[in-house]
């Protein structure tokens, strides 16, 4: 195991030029740090006047000396290739002890260098308002994805380290370069097809774009079989009088049959042949969206037996937590069971709440939204209206309870810092440096967080830069690094953005951006995310942070979100932005009992659609007949009956299918482990610090240098999960009783 750095509040020479109000804030007033931290996202005057004015020199975005302009952009780029190149053959023409003992190494340099422009790229050219920016960007990323791509189907990297594998000096590797190792290898034999002979691997080339292409234009394209239906207003009572009023064309209603009018249909429309009619209407793709589906079906497993798997899933599965699709659906099976008797009582309030208005039919798959609707009205607190809770939840406040949360936990706290001009890509965007109590300086987080015209609304997480330990010699392009001045180590400090898409503050007002509750928790979401990137404490950048197994990823950021859910952790900060008053506790357990009134059905929802994911990709039949597999999965694990009809064709909307192909499954296992993780380790500990560093040592420092079977037996202190496999797969579902994601 590679020793933990040791971190020191000193900044290397590259970083030390930044503003003199980071060094006061960074060397003390722990106060003041928190008081300005909820100005400078509350107050436009406060964070206008904290920022640099522009005379100041300019740094290129992120602090990279050559991201000053377009042209910038080709410079970075041609000096990474140019590296790169000559790590390329330094690494082919290995044949030393010296140099087998430091392939890994060396390897993991390569894919930084080429990361590091790829990863950069790939969020400037989606977030960035400057189209020439844009346009430079996207020419970067696609030169060196291009050119490694050239690398994953050479056969001279593979070679290299299949011999430095065999040599008695690998037994001398560390844990991460052993498990970064292993990666690469399942990278180059089972994901890039090295070992075929040309002529197949030429096919493995031309399938890989086939699906690309496929995957792109199923997700693109999608369309229903039947755009529009049809009915008389007076059938559509119980919706918004001034949405059928806008839909209302020459006497009759004309319905788009998805989207938002479709589902305020369901929701509010009274008359149950009308739902019947949105719902199925709703539930049909087009054929030729279908068609799409089947032949991007087929080139995955035209993929899999070029590589010898059994089925896609086969390939998919075999790097991750739960390794085959057997597994998974063990998991699966044990989960829904464990789900059954909690969804079934959700569902049972729904029929009553149907006999109360006097039906007595059995629920139907139309009824579901109208009745949800109806039983969370009634149980509506109306003294507490949504709009009064955001005004306990400002942007401001909310970033100083994850401040005060992550110093209890981790001894970590956010410290404002002014960008230098050029650094960021809008002037809205906060620049926060992650302090830690014995450690200094440990990352770098840039809070894109207000909406504005042209910007991506969905939130995200985004890796800029990975931690990595850099060797003497290496070239500094200006981001952030820590140098350890007891050993002369120094480190580049992970680098983070945070996207969301949140209300402005009113220039002309006091008032801030007040966030709804379900804000609050997307923001603890990404947080959780970034958490991962900044406790990960790996010397390898294949390893870092969120580099680990995608059904391991999305568990520091599902548990954070119980954090949000806690009224401990809330009482650290939600105060009314105008009277500074505590919430009240009894206001935030009602929203809680009412979020979770229907979570176990919405999880079933879910279970159906992770198992049609692994039919789909797993069943010859579904190249042929995908509609088929479908509908049997969705009859088998729906509690409410359906027959072919009201099953649909739905998974021709399912755009999951192509970014998550036979990997669907993982955000639900993730949701249950870190239920899990909640109740064992810090339920009634939501602020102690020993729980918080058991987490951190367990689960966050590892990145993905250990399976998440390990980590999770650290945790939970159980060892018998560590070798993962079907057993402990199906203990994991068999946790999922209840409402995942209750507080």
């Amino acid at each position: 195991m590679i020793v933990r750095p040791r971190w020191r509040r000193g900044y290397s020479n590259s970083v030390a030029a930044a503003s003199t109000k980071t060094a006061d804030v960074a060397e003390g007033g722990k106060q003041w740090d928190d008081a300005l931290l909820r100005d400078i996202f509350d107050k436009s005057d406060v964070w206008h006047n904290f920022t640099q004015p522009s005379s100041a020199p300019h740094r290129g975005l992120f602090q990279n000396h050559d991201l000053t302009s377009p042209e910038g952009f080709r410079t970075y780029t041609s000096r990474t290739l140019e590296q790169t190149k000559k790590l390329v053959a330094q690494i082919e023409s290995s044949h030393t002890e010296e140099d087998y003992r430091c392939i890994v190494r060396r390897l993991d340099l390569l894919s930084d260098l080429l990361c590091r422009v790829i990863d950069m790229s790939d969020f400037v050219r989606s977030t960035h308002p400057d189209p020439q920016i844009v346009a430079a960007a996207h020419e970067a990323y696609s030169r060196v994805y291009e050119y490694m791509n050239v690398l994953n189907t050479s056969t001279g990297l593979y070679q290299a380290l299949k011999k430095a594998q065999g040599h008695p000096v690998s037994k001398s590797w560390s844990r991460e370069e052993q498990a970064v190792a292993r990666i690469l290898m399942i990278d180059f034999e089972e994901k890039s097809g090295i070992n075929l002979p040309p002529s197949a691997r030429k096919r493995f080339v031309e399938l890989s774009s086939e699906i690309a292409e496929l995957g792109q234009k199923f997700v693109e394209d999608m369309a229903p079989e039947k755009q529009y239906i049809s009915f008389s207003s007076a059938r559509l009572k119980g919706m918004d009088p001034m949405v059928v009023r806008e839909l209302t064309r020459f006497g009759k209603v004309t319905l788009p049959t998805v989207g938002m009018a479709a589902s305020h249909a369901l929701r509010t429309v009274e008359d149950e042949d009308v739902r019947k009619e949105v719902f199925h209407a709703s539930q049909r793709a087009a054929k030729s969206q279908i068609k799409i589906l089947e032949m991007l079906l087929q080139r995955r497993a035209d993929l899999a037996g070029l590589l010898g798997a059994e089925s896609y899933a086969h390939l998919a599965l075999k790097d991750k937590m739960a390794r085959t699709p057997e597994a998974v659906s063990t998991f699966l099976d044990a989960l829904s069971e464990a789900n059954k008797p909690t969804a079934s009582a959700e569902l049972a309030a729904m029929a009553m709440a149907k006999q109360k208005a006097g039906w007595d039919t059995e629920l139907k798959p139309w009824d579901r939204e109208f009745y949800t609707t109806r039983v969370l009205h009634n149980n509506r607190n109306r003294q507490k209206a949504g709009d009064e809770l955001s005004a306990y939840f400002s942007l401001g406040t909310v970033f100083q309870g994850l401040s005060r949360l992550f110093t209890r936990l981790y001894g970590l706290r956010f410290v404002p810092v002014s960008p230098a001009p050029g650094e960021t890509w809008n002037s809205q965007v906060r620049r926060l440096d992650v302090i830690s109590e014995t450690e200094g300086r440990i990352a770098v987080l840039y809070c894109d967080l207000f909406s504005r015209p042209g910007k991506n609304p969905n939130p995200a997480h985004f890796t800029i830069r990975c931690s990595r330990n850099i060797p003497i010699g290496d070239t500094d392009d200006g981001m952030p690094s820590n140098l350890d001045p007891s050993t002369g180590a120094l480190s580049q400090l992970p680098t983070i953005a945070l996207i969301c898409n949140f209300a402005s503050p009113n220039p002309r007002s006091s008032s801030p951006s007040l966030l709804s509750f379900r804000e609050v928790q997307t923001l603890f979401h990404e947080m959780g995310h970034a958490l991962h990137s900044f406790l990960g404490r790996t010397a390898l950048h294949g390893v870092a942070g969120t580099r680990c197994q995608t059904d391991w990823a999305e568990l520091p950021s599902v548990l954070s979100e119980h954090f949000a859910r806690s009224p401990t952790v809330l009482s650290l900060f939600a105060r009314h932005w105008q009277t500074d008053e505590p919430i009240n506790p009894e206001t935030i357990l009602h929203k809680l009992s009412q979020e979770s009134l229907f979570a176990a059905t919405e999880t079933r929802s879910q279970i159906v659609l992770a198992v049609a994911d692994q039919r789909l990709h797993s069943t010859k039949l579904a190249l042929t007949d995908s509609s088929s597999v479908f509908q049997s999965a969705v009859m088998d694990y729906s509690l409410i009956p359906m027959d072919r009809e009201d099953a649909g064709t739905w998974h021709g909307f399912f755009g999951h299918l192509y970014g998550y192909g036979a990997l669907y499954y993982a955000y639900l296992m993730d949701s249950v482990i870190a239920e899990e993780i909640w109740r064992e380790v810090f339920k009634g500990r939501e602020i102690d610090r020993e729980a918080g560093e058991r987490y951190a040592k367990e689960v966050l420092r590892w990145g993905g240098s250990r399976s998440g079977w390990e980590s999770l037996a650290g945790v939970l202190g159980k060892d018998e999960l560590k070798d993962g496999g079907e057993k402990a797969m199906r203990v994991v579902g068999e946790w999922g009783k209840g409402k995942i994601g209750s507080a």
